[in-house]
C-alpha cells in the first residue's frame, strides 16, 4: 500500500478544504434562504445542490484512499461504486437544472454543471478500473478529479452568492435616472375687464 502513502498528505488537505467548504455551505445557505423568493428559492435548490456533492465526492474519495486496504483492488472497487453513486446524483441534477424555467442556463453553465462533473466521475470510473494494475497513473487521475471538484464547488458557490445579491438589489435600482427638472409656469392670463394701457396720444 505504498503508492497510497505517498498520497497522505494530498489527501489530508483535500479533505479537510472539502469538509470545510462544505460546512460554510450549509452556513450560507442557512442565512440567505429567507431572503429570496420562492422561485428563486427553487432555483438556489438546483445549484446549490451539486455544489454540496461535489464537496461530499472530495471528501468521500480522500477517505477512501487514506483507509488501511488490504489491498489495491478493494480500493478500486470502492471508488468504483463512489464514481457511479455520484455520477447518477450528478445526472439526475443536471436533467432537474435544464428544466426549469426561472434561469436559463448559459455556456459557463453548462461546462460547470453538465460537462466537466460527469467527464471527472467518469475519470473516477476509469482510476478505479486501472488502480491495481497501474497505481501512479490512477492516483494521479483521481488526484486531477478532486482539484477539479474542489474548483468547480467553488466556481459554484460564487455564482450561488452573486445570484442571490443581485435578486437581494432593490427593483430599478441599476436603471433609476434622476428627476427632470420642473417646468417654469407660464403668466396667469388677464382678467376679463381689465384696463389696459392706451398705445395711442393724449387728446
Amino acid at each position: 500500500m505504498a503508492p497510497l502513502t505517498e498520497w497522505a498528505n494530498f489527501y489530508v488537505i483535500a479533505g479537510t478544504a472539502a469538509a470545510t467548504l462544505t460546512g460554510l455551505m450549509f452556513v450560507v445557505l442557512t442565512l440567505i434562504v429567507g431572503t429570496v423568493g420562492r422561485g428563486s428559492r427553487a432555483g438556489l435548490g438546483v445549484y446549490s445542490t451539486p455544489t454540496v456533492v461535489h464537496f461530499a465526492a472530495t471528501l468521500a474519495l480522500t477517505i477512501l484512499l487514506s483507509a488501511p486496504w488490504p489491498a489495491l483492488r478493494q480500493a478500486g472497487l470502492a471508488l468504483g461504486l463512489v464514481g457511479l453513486l455520484y455520477s447518477g446524483v450528478v445526472t439526475r441534477r443536471s436533467i432537474v437544472a435544464a428544466r426549469r424555467e426561472e434561469y436559463r442556463p448559459v455556456l459557463e453553465d453548462w461546462l460547470c454543471h453538465s460537462i466537466l462533473p460527469p467527464v471527472g466521475y467518469a475519470a473516477v470510473l476509469v482510476a478505479a478500473f486501472i488502480l491495481p494494475d497501474h497505481p501512479t497513473p490512477a492516483l494521479f487521475d483521481i488526484g486531477a478529479v478532486i482539484i477539479l471538484f474542489l474548483i468547480l464547488g467553488i466556481h459554484n458557490a460564487w455564482d450561488i452568492v452573486t445570484f442571490v445579491t443581485i435578486q437581494r438589489l432593490p427593483t430599478g435600482a441599476a436603471t433609476e435616472t434622476p428627476p427632470a427638472t420642473a417646468p417654469v409656469p407660464a403668466p396667469p392670463p388677464a382678467a376679463s375687464g381689465a384696463i389696459t394701457p392706451s398705445t395711442s396720444g393724449i387728446e
